[in-house]
């Protein structure tokens, strides 16, 4: 039987873009809830315990009431918000989070799915505080650009209406100026610092696509940057699949400016290694609703019905 699968808020960005990538599948049974039902809560909840595996593409707060109306059974979760990604009953849906974290997704119950940022992020950090190369107690700054798709409809709107009341006509600007941006609990957490990094992320006036970058001098880790990109290297050839693609330092340094929107449409991202003999700038190169959200939750789907 074909597993049955529900995204609660399939009419958001997220969602629209989970159902083009799952609409054509014939191994799936998509369930859906009509547009003008979507707040009805008995309408859902029937669904939410339908399902096999439900989507949740919902505020905070209406992912945290949702998961609290599967009311039993065998319904799976996967949280597309923030609410539950650092909620040790949950599993985080980075599969590349080490080699054997892919099968603890594909075993999970209930999967928070990262954010665009974080994935980014952590892509980065992670490997190197687990291999010791990067010291937990590292003071850092990442430094982030991402296609206005990521801030949801409302800044959509604002982007592309010229007319709207709020419209945004700047090509590029720095938000969250107060520097406590939702995405650094997580990327705090499973970046296994002990510190929360100084987090700048800005918004340019295209769709899609991202650049995370984490600079940083040689000297106060004491490896050259061949030895970094070694690690990153051996990290992601050991974990299954090939969605997080390190790409070589020869192919980096012959690249004279690297596009944010390269990887749109795309559900895998690159990583970078630039510098010289005494500073580097780490870049993860990827979709902000690709990889970084709709992409990935796919891939956390993928592993959990296998599973």
């Amino acid at each position: 039987m074909k597993p049955k699968i529900f995204i609660d808020g399939e009419h958001g960005t997220t969602g629209l873009q989970i159902i083009q990538r799952l609409e054509a599948r014939s191994d799936i049974k998509l369930l859906s809830i009509a547009h003008e039902d979507r707040h009805d809560k008995q309408v859902r909840q029937s669904l939410l315990n339908e399902a096999d595996i439900v989507i949740l593409c919902l505020p905070d707060d209406a992912s945290r009431e949702a998961a609290q109306m599967v009311v039993g059974g065998d319904t799976r979760l996967i949280d597309a918000s923030t609410a539950h990604r650092t909620d040790p009953d949950w599993v985080f849906g980075f599969k590349e989070l080490d080699p054997h974290h892919a099968s603890r997704i594909a075993a999970a119950k209930r999967v928070s799915n990262p954010g665009c940022y974080s994935t980014g992020a952590i892509a980065l950090i992670r490997p190197l505080t687990l291999a010791g190369v990067l010291p937990k107690d590292a003071l850092i700054t990442i430094n982030a650009v991402s296609g206005y798709t990521g801030g949801g409809k409302r800044l959509i709107a604002r982007m592309e209406d010229a007319a709207h009341e709020h419209a945004i006509t700047a090509p590029h600007h720095i938000y969250a100026n107060g520097l406590m941006h939702k995405h650094l609990p997580e990327i705090t957490h499973y970046g296994m610092l002990d510190t929360p990094p100084v987090f700048t992320p800005s918004v340019g006036h295209y769709p899609q696509g991202m650049l995370v970058q984490l600079p940083l001098h040689l000297s106060t880790i004491g490896v050259s940057r061949e030895e970094l990109h070694a690690c990153l290297a051996k990290h992601y050839t050991a974990c299954p699949g090939d969605d997080v693609r390190v790409v070589s330092l020869a192919d980096g340094d012959a690249i004279d400016r690297l596009d944010a929107a390269e990887l749109a449409g795309e559900d895998f991202m690159k990583l970078y290694v630039f510098g010289n003999g005494a500073q580097v700038n780490l870049v993860a190169q990827l979709d902000n609703l690709g990889k970084g959200a709709s992409g990935a939750c796919v891939q956390a789907l993928d592993l959990m019905i296998a599973g």
